[in-house]
């Protein structure tokens, strides 16, 4: 019975432990999560992002930022941690070990008459005969009387005093750490020892398991449905244009189930009324174009005219209830045109690229979507031969003021950018009719405006120039400045209703035969990550070679300062093609900013494989005659419009095949680069 009890006293320990083993380590985890985003709110200033009110730390948005399942679960199961803290404690006050010298309030080490005589005053105040309350009778024959008799006895005081109990030296117990109900297998209570055991150690362990599969089989890593990846690998294609990627993002499952209401149809009718413009319908055939698109799942169409309505900022009309729908379908979006634009650039050719023309439109419709501005604005006119989309990102902006500001010559996002603090601002107030608080503010967003540069080289490690099925090592140094000297911000975004982290995808492709050779995300907001895999890499990298530890060293403590300065490293592998010349270009994208798009061009020209040569892997045509190496030419940057242009204004699905390299191409040469910006257009030397 004493076992039974001691063990049901352990029960509350248990159940303590058990829950602080999981709930520890996630609070931990939870709360450095929590340090660590609040280290990253470095965001704009100016009065549109604050009047969004997404950044702003009121009580009430800090109550229900806080008040979700999770953290109020999880402060559930802290203060019932904190109740059995407090419960053990008191318990373990009440659960002192057997000592009857303290019992009968002596001293060790005291006579035989001391100890009768608190025997007899004990008694006068516990005995059944001189206090009738069964609490007084139940410590005088558990406590008084066993201690008593403990030091009277003169075997059972030997025994105490040497093994510190009356009965001598005492076994090793185990038990269970149960309540004493459950111990107790008489009647009903063995059933519920069954029931507890087949409960937690069977049926718990069952659900969670069902529950993780459950979701596992429905999601990927990064949160989205397979069935969206599916969808999206069936319906990319090469030669989509940048007009026609929203017709395969709206296809994702996660926006097919978003509810359908009928209340809904009166509001998008409206809707769609406001953004008929922006859906590339034929307005020859409007009829049957409205009837086509009508027509398409419900869920599609709800979808793509509440993006819509985020591109041609409309969202201020829609009904309570499609103002949910709108921000799920926003909350959802970074997500899934992130790996919208891995299914365009994963290897699909022969050759293992991937197709550079979606990858494009990806990118631009993100950028759209984020700034919210139609894509339209994209299209080139008479105002800017690069659109209006760069202007329209800008507060206070439209269309008026570009064609205000257009009259003065300022007919690129650059010649704006480039033009000085007092020019700018003259040009804003006396030609567009701004004031001077709106000059602030976008000076504000200018000067959060990222600048890129890329350093880029391919070499095949140890040798020198590269031949063909040779392993090629890619390595850039994309840099990123701001004109206010920040390196990690999230960008100017008041009409994206979400935090929105800047992300920057550097993508090698030949924009001829619109491959991707090589794709890689980039951010600029993991500083210590950064740092880390950098280190790691140089590190890897000049070991193989064959450097000194000094060397090494020197290495890793540059690629620290660089990437403490504002750049970032992006090293891959790719296989060498054929022999020939490739004029490629290095694209560095990001997916929140129009306009700050950075193009380097690079030229790689592949040798014949010599006959002696063993690296890498040998091509289909075999070993061929040694050839000779020429110096390498270098190639000026090409404008990005002219060069690979976006297409929102023309279709050419069905009109224009992907053109192929032509001409023979030299054997001899190297890699060499020069950077290049969107803005500027060049020539190729050679």
């Amino acid at each position: 019975m004493a076992a039974s009890e001691e063990n049901s006293a352990l029960f509350p320990i248990f159940i303590l432990t058990i829950m602080a083993i999981p709930l520890v380590p996630y609070t931990m985890v939870k709360l450095s999560r929590a340090v660590s985003k609040k280290q990253r709110t470095i965001h704009c200033q100016c009065l549109e992002c604050d009047r969004s009110g997404k950044y702003k730390r009121s009580l009430f948005k800090k109550i229900s930022n806080f008040s979700t399942w999770s953290n109020l679960t999880l402060v559930l199961l802290w203060v019932v941690m904190i109740f059995l803290i407090y419960y053990t404690k008191n318990m373990s006050r009440e659960t002192q070990v057997f000592d009857p010298f303290s019992i009968l309030g002596l001293e060790p080490g005291v006579s035989d008459s001391e100890i009768k005589k608190a025997y007899r005053r004990l008694s006068i105040q516990y005995h059944p005969d001189k206090n009738p309350d069964p609490e007084a009778n139940k410590y005088f024959v558990e406590s008084i009387s066993k201690a008593y008799q403990a030091l009277t006895d003169p075997v059972s005081r030997e025994n105490f005093e040497k093994y510190g109990h009356p009965d001598g030296r005492q076994g090793f117990q185990m038990g269970i750490a149960l309540p004493k109900f459950l111990l107790d297998i008489d009647g009903a209570s063995g059933g519920i020892l069954l029931l507890w055991i087949v409960g937690v150690c069977i049926l718990l362990p069952l659900v969670i398991a069902v529950i993780y599969l459950s979701r596992s089989s429905k999601y990927t890593g990064n949160y989205v449905m397979h069935q969206t990846l599916s969808a999206y690998y069936y319906l990319m294609k090469p030669s989509l244009a940048p007009s026609k990627v929203m017709d395969v993002f709206t296809k994702a499952a996660e926006y097919m189930e978003i509810p359908v209401r009928r209340t809904d149809d009166e509001p998008l009718q409206k809707l769609f009324m406001s953004v008929r413009s922006e859906l590339n319908l034929d307005p020859k055939n409007m009829k049957q174009e409205q009837a086509k698109f009508w027509k398409q799942h419900p869920a599609i169409v709800k979808t793509e005219l509440l993006i819509q309505a985020q591109l041609t900022r409309e969202s201020g009309v829609l009904s309570p209830a499609l103002q949910g729908d709108f921000r799920r379908v926003l909350e959802l979006a970074p997500r899934l045109l992130e790996e919208l634009l891995k299914m365009a650039v994963l290897p699909r050719t022969s050759q293992g690229h991937g197709w550079l023309r979606p990858a494009v439109g990806v990118v631009e419709l993100s950028q759209c979507i984020v700034q919210a501005v139609p894509l339209s604005a994209r299209k080139s006119s008479g105002v800017s031969s690069e659109g209006i989309s760069p202007f329209l990102q800008l507060p206070h902006f439209s269309d008026a003021v570009v064609k205000k500001i257009a009259r003065k010559k300022v007919k690129s996002f650059q010649e704006l950018q480039e033009m000085s603090l007092e020019d700018r601002s003259e040009l804003l107030t006396q030609v567009a009719g701004l004031s001077a608080t709106d000059v602030e503010d976008i000076e504000k967003v200018l000067e959060m405006m990222p600048s890129l540069t890329v350093d880029i080289t391919c070499e095949t490690e140890g040798e020198e120039g590269i031949q063909e099925g040779d392993i090629v090592t890619l390595q850039a140094w994309v840099t990123l400045r701001r004109p206010n000297g920040l390196i990690g911000a999230l960008p100017h975004s008041p009409y994206f209703p979400f935090h929105k982290e800047e992300n920057y995808w550097v993508l090698l492709a030949d924009s001829v035969s619109n491959n991707v050779w090589f794709s890689q995300k980039v951010s600029f907001l993991d500083e210590g990550g950064a740092i880390t895999a950098a280190s790691k890499t140089i590190s890897d990298t000049m070991e193989g070679s064959g450097a000194g530890v000094k060397e090494t060293s020197d290495a890793v403590r540059e690629a620290v300062e660089k990437v403490k300065g504002g750049s970032r490293l992006v090293m891959g592998k790719l296989q060498a093609p054929s022999e020939g010349t490739y004029n490629l270009t290095c694209y560095c994208m990001c997916d929140s900013w129009i306009g700050c798009d950075k193009k380097t061009s690079l030229k790689v020209k592949v040798l014949k494989r010599t006959r002696a040569g063993t690296r890498g892997m040998v091509s289909d045509e075999g070993v061929i005659a040694e050839e000779g190496m020429e110096e390498e030419d270098e190639i000026e940057e090409e404008d990005y419009d002219d060069d690979y242009e976006s297409e929102y204004s023309e279709d050419e699905d069905d009109k224009k095949d992907v053109v192929e390299k032509k001409g023979s191409k030299k054997a001899n040469g190297t890699v060499k680069k020069k950077e290049s910006s969107s803005e500027e257009s060049g020539s190729e030397e050679e």
